[in-house]
């Protein structure tokens, strides 16, 4: 993740309510595609990220979505009580802010932990915050222009990628990422295949590298429509 998670699951979280919202993070996830996070060096997807279960955190394998006392029945938290789990977590950090209101670590912090809950809108106040005092930080601007995509901000990302890639070339999250909104934002295959194309070209051995391949494949069907135009056949 980009600098840190934010902290660890908090103790007031049922292991089910912890292991729901993992579930539910992954399969938001997989909706558009998988982007990844800006600190990362090449890792896990960036779309909100599971955070671990109770049963993790103390060694324990997580139970199944079929076992347990509920009958295998398995409710996903509201958005409300995503907030209220992430204001949770957020509490001590926002005490680090009171005695140094500058720290565009703990900003870029909070930002990862509200991004995780899905809460794109405050995610992007507190990476935009941490920026104003440290703008060439290209791997928290490339977290925030994930969150303007999944905010559906598509012009805004695509600048802030432009900006993360101008301070750091050779950043490979910030290009896999800048390709995936250009091809599902706007439809811009040639400039999503571009930016593929020069991430395996500059980095042979990106970790993601099977990925990238996949998705120069599937964007392909694609590369005679021109930008913007609409198709029915589904982009993944």
């Amino acid at each position: 993740m980009a600098e840190t998670n934010g902290g660890n699951t908090p103790q007031s979280w049922t292991s089910t309510q912890a292991y729901v919202m993992a579930v539910l993070c992954l399969v938001v996830g997989c909706a558009v595609g998988y982007l990844l996070r800006g600190s990362m060096g090449g890792g896990s997807a960036s779309a909100p990220a599971p955070v671990a279960t109770a049963e993790q955190q103390q060694g324990m394998p997580p139970t199944g979505m079929g076992g347990g006392g509920m009958g295998g029945q398995q409710q996903s938290p509201s958005p409300e009580q995503m907030k209220a789990m992430a204001d949770k977590q957020a509490a001590p950090l926002l005490e680090q802010l009171k005695s140094n209101p500058n720290d565009a670590g703990v900003l870029a912090q909070l930002g990862n932990l509200y991004y995780d809950a899905q809460i794109f809108p405050v995610a992007i106040d507190y990476y935009q915050k941490a920026l104003a005092i440290d703008p060439k930080k290209a791997s928290v601007r490339t977290d925030l222009a994930t969150a303007l995509f999944y905010n559906k901000d598509p012009e805004h990302s695509i600048a802030e990628f432009d900006r993360a890639l101008k301070d750091d070339p050779k950043n490979g999250n910030a290009l896999f990422n800048r390709g995936i909104v250009k091809w599902q934002g706007k439809m811009d295959v040639n400039g999503a295949l571009a930016d593929w194309e020069l991430l395996l070209k500059q980095d042979p051995n990106y970790e993601q590298a099977d990925k990238v391949r996949m998705y120069i494949a599937q964007a392909k069907k694609h590369a005679n429509m021109k930008p913007g135009e609409k198709t029915d056949k589904p982009a993944m």
